[in-house]
């Protein structure tokens, strides 16, 4: 009997080890790795440069407190905001945090409460993070959620103007919302966003938790559109693996989170700051960058030239979804991770692809290979 609560669905599979896109379990059996830990691994498993810095790091300083300056935390806030027109960051442990953080910094910015999100959003379980997401299924069973969240449907312009008022203190979105069926933001949508917050003195804030640190092709993915969020947040590929968040505002934003306004524990601890300078030294490259998005043309095409015209192939970058119309995929994703290929859903009828940034266009074709099987 476990010791452990149920509140994972748990596969059969029991992951031992990994190197780059392949990992193997307990059996010896290997599989190809399209969840990356649902977009976490963005360097692949066992990096050697990220072991390096953990090993170098842990060897001088593991943990001292934000009561102290960490070096490693300005280094890395550094490189975050550089060419943007961010100027401070702050870190911590997780996307939920990450989020929570930024709904804190933009009530006590703004001094309102009112914030609007949308439907089929995720933002994490915690209880201000689970309030902004738009999805019923998160919130049941819990009581009442944190007040003043507005969610409405996404990509509606309409709705959208007919609901922002002065009262409003942000918005909060996803430019692609990966946990609810890979949905990105059109082009009319984030003029709607950007016009309604410049006219109305509203705060945007973009989670960028899954599509941030190269994820969809660019450093950020807001980067692909016309909007110019004042807070982004930041976790998974940040870490590569390893546990980090991070809010990134501008500089108007700066005396709202003074001394003892907010703070964290373990948040940008040296180790973390280690791994995320590694990794940004490596995803923020502007030749590795035009690799992703080179790798995401190719599976694209691959995917319309190999799959049936029935489904629907959707997102950027390597957060690509794979629409099953009105058919549930769990067999499916089952039925791959039998043949070598582990996958995740993005909502009931959605297959999400999230391989490392480094998988190589072999491993697409062998996915492929797996999914055309499946996808009869």
């Amino acid at each position: 009997m476990s010791a452990l609560f149920g509140n994972y669905g748990k596969r059969r599979a029991q992951i031992v080890k990994g190197q780059g896109t392949v990992v193997e379990d307990a059996k010896g059996k290997k599989y190809l790795d399209f969840t990356s830990g649902i977009a976490v691994v963005s360097l692949g498993h066992a990096h050697p440069a990220i072991v390096k810095a953990v090993q170098q790091q842990s060897e001088k300083l593991w943990h001292i407190s934000n009561l102290f300056e960490i070096p490693g935390q300005e280094t890395v806030a550094q490189k975050l905001v550089a060419d943007t027109h961010f100027t401070y960051a702050f870190f911590c442990n997780s996307g939920a945090e990450a989020n929570e953080a930024a709904i804190k910094l933009a009530r006590k910015h703004t001094g309102k409460n009112h914030i609007i999100t949308f439907e089929k959003s995720f933002h994490g379980r915690t209880f201000g993070a689970m309030s902004a997401t738009g999805q019923g299924k998160v919130h049941n069973g819990f009581g009442p959620l944190v007040d003043k969240f507005t969610i409405l449907p996404f990509n509606n312009v309409e709705s959208l103007e007919a609901t922002v008022d002065d009262t409003v203190a942000a918005i909060m979105l996803e430019m692609i919302q990966g946990e609810g069926g890979v949905n990105s933001v059109t082009p009319e949508f984030a003029a709607s966003l950007a016009k309604a917050c410049a006219e109305k003195g509203i705060l945007l804030i973009v989670d960028e938790v899954q599509t941030g640190i190269g994820r969809t092709g660019t450093r950020f993915a807001y980067e692909q559109t016309v909007l110019k969020p004042h807070i982004v947040t930041l976790a998974k590929g940040l870490g590569s693996g390893f546990p980090i968040g991070g809010m990134l505002g501008t500089a108007e934003l700066y005396d709202t989170f003074g001394p003892g306004t907010h703070g964290t524990t373990f948040g940008g601890n040296p180790l973390a700051m280690s791994v995320a300078e590694t990794v940004l030294d490596h995803v923020f490259a502007p030749d590795f960058l035009h690799n992703v998005q080179d790798l995401s043309a190719y599976f694209i095409k691959q995917l319309k030239a190999n799959l049936p015209t029935t489904y629907t192939v959707q997102g950027q970058g390597l957060l690509l979804g794979i629409g099953c119309g009105d058919t549930e995929v769990a067999s499916y994703i089952k039925e791959a991770e039998e043949k070598g290929l582990l996958l995740v859903g993005a909502g009931p009828n959605v297959i999400r692809l999230l391989p490392p940034l480094t998988v190589s266009k072999a491993e697409i074709e062998e996915a492929i290979a797996i999914l055309k099987s499946i996808l009869r």
